[in-house]
């Protein structure tokens, strides 16, 4: 009995082990043939992409602004242009008697969000900059009349003038 007993519980114990590594093979092997969820479109997009304006949007152009800023020594000269596309360069140019001109170029992205134009930095002077840096995005409430674009913005008002398309600042 000693023998036939053991070799009995032999042929159960191999008979049971195979419907145990069925219980754990199956499930992963149907796990593997899964099919991934696609990723959402929305999600794919680039957060920092431009985004194209309306066709018909009237703060799209090259605008011109000059003025005198309380505390600072100089003209200070502002080109803004604004693409259909949702890019945007804005250049700030300080003028001082006697010397030289100092510039800021920046180009982006804008979008209008009701009345407040919304400009993002992508890069400044040619070098790309941090985009999830808070000071390169910035927000100005907009009146637009008379051909005028005039923004109002934490260093105060300023009106801008449409341009031509092809008019650019002079170098100094």
């Amino acid at each position: 009995m000693g023998d036939t007993s053991w070799v009995h519980l032999k042929e159960r114990q191999s008979q049971g082990l195979p419907r145990f590594w069925m219980w754990l093979v199956v499930p992963v092997l149907v796990a593997g043939c899964a099919v991934a969820p696609k990723p959402d479109p929305k999600q794919a997009e680039d957060p920092f992409a431009c985004q194209a304006a309306a066709a018909d949007e009237a703060w799209t152009g090259n605008w011109l602004g000059v003025n005198q800023r309380k505390g600072v020594a100089g003209e200070l000269r502002v080109q803004m242009v604004l693409r259909q596309d949702g890019t945007m360069e804005y250049v700030e140019q300080l003028q001082r008697s006697g010397k030289p001109a100092q510039a800021l170029n920046e180009s982006g992205c804008w979008h209008r969000k009701g009345t407040t134009l919304v400009m993002r930095t992508t890069h400044s002077n040619a070098v790309p900059v941090e985009q999830g840096d808070p000071i390169y995005i910035n927000e100005y409430a907009v009146r637009i009349s008379d051909g005028r674009l005039a923004l109002n913005g934490p260093e105060g008002p300023l009106s801008l003038r449409r341009m031509p398309d092809d008019y650019r600042l002079p170098l100094f």
